[in-house]
């Protein structure tokens, strides 16, 4: 091993080690107000059976050692990159049923899987030659950081997927739900039988709309919910639309079956739009590929007859 390993080994270990020392100072572990209210709050003997502080791993110790590491970790986090509001309406978008802490802490996991990949390449690439330890350490850090920006991005994504799953169920949902208002079933009735029947992103959501009609909300309310924890146009027009035929009482069959329509008609034309982006992408393989390939072997044979003529 070459002496600048030894020495950014011997330095990590070291910086490692006066983060933990200095990270359990007690003037900079300020107790919060639940712990300080805890001892006053909590049973004198609690029951084995609702004991809370269980351990979720098999391995105990090691939970409690880094347990409380990841809770800072999770906190010093949030205060850096902030827009609470924003990762909670997304993880409300992605169905996930995830707290914002939950998130962070797994964002804090991502950015640690990145922090020690990019320590195993920096000490791969000091045992393989002289490199500078400032490359290195950027190295890391930019690891890191893409950890932390890879899961934000990931829930990014599957928010986007569930999104395009509950546009292609919409038309079918809303045709059942025209069905069975046509029938002679209710508002709540129609909602309550196609949230049964089907399976989905869709149908998911209906059954939540129902449970907070259920709990005593309105259903225009519970609606209004629906269309904001999607953020969907289409899906808010119908919402819209449903919400003023119960209002007004106009019928509630022809808007149904209206809204499916007008979700079809652009269905089709997202089809068609990436179809035309499709059709440039395909551009690319056959002019730099295909056409190259029948020049050569169109113009080839007359080089070949010139070269043996002369």
């Amino acid at each position: 091993m070459s002496p600048a390993m030894q020495g950014a080994l011997l330095g990590l270990l070291a910086g490692s080690a006066l983060f933990l020392v200095l990270s359990r100072i007690p003037v900079w572990r300020r107790p919060t107000l639940d712990d300080r209210l805890a001892p006053y709050l909590r049973n004198s003997t609690p029951s084995r059976l609702l004991h809370g502080d269980r351990a979720l791993t098999p391995f105990p110790t090691l939970e409690r050692i880094v347990g409380p590491v990841l809770g800072d970790a999770v906190h010093l986090l949030e205060r850096l990159l902030g827009g609470s509001a924003s990762a909670r309406h997304r993880l409300e978008q992605a169905g996930r049923g995830m707290s914002l802490e939950e998130f962070r802490a797994e964002q804090v996991m991502w950015g640690s899987a990145g922090f020690l990949a990019g320590t195993a390449a920096s000490v791969v690439l000091l045992a393989n030659g002289d490199v500078q330890p400032v490359p290195l350490l950027v190295m890391v850090a930019l690891s890191t950081i893409g950890g932390v920006l890879g899961r934000d991005r990931w829930l990014s994504r599957e928010v986007s997927r569930r999104e395009e799953r509950m546009m292609a169920e919409f038309p079918t949902i809303a045709e059942l739900l025209a069905l069975a208002v046509a029938a002679g079933e209710g508002a709540v009735g129609a909602l309550e039988r196609v949230a049964t029947i089907s399976r989905g992103e869709l149908a998911r959501e209906l059954g939540r709309t129902l449970t907070d009609a259920r709990a005593g909300a309105s259903l225009v309310q519970a609606l209004q919910g629906l269309a904001t924890r999607t953020s969907l146009p289409p899906l808010a027009r119908f919402v819209d639309g449903v919400a003023t035929a119960v209002e007004r009482g106009t019928p509630l069959a022809e808007v149904l079956r209206a809204q499916a329509v007008d979700v079809r008609e652009a269905g089709k034309r997202a089809l068609l739009e990436a179809g035309g982006r499709k059709e440039i992408a395909m551009m690319v393989p056959v002019v730099f590929l295909v056409l190259p390939v029948t020049v050569l072997f169109a113009l080839f044979p007359g080089f070949f007859g010139f070269s043996v003529a002369t």
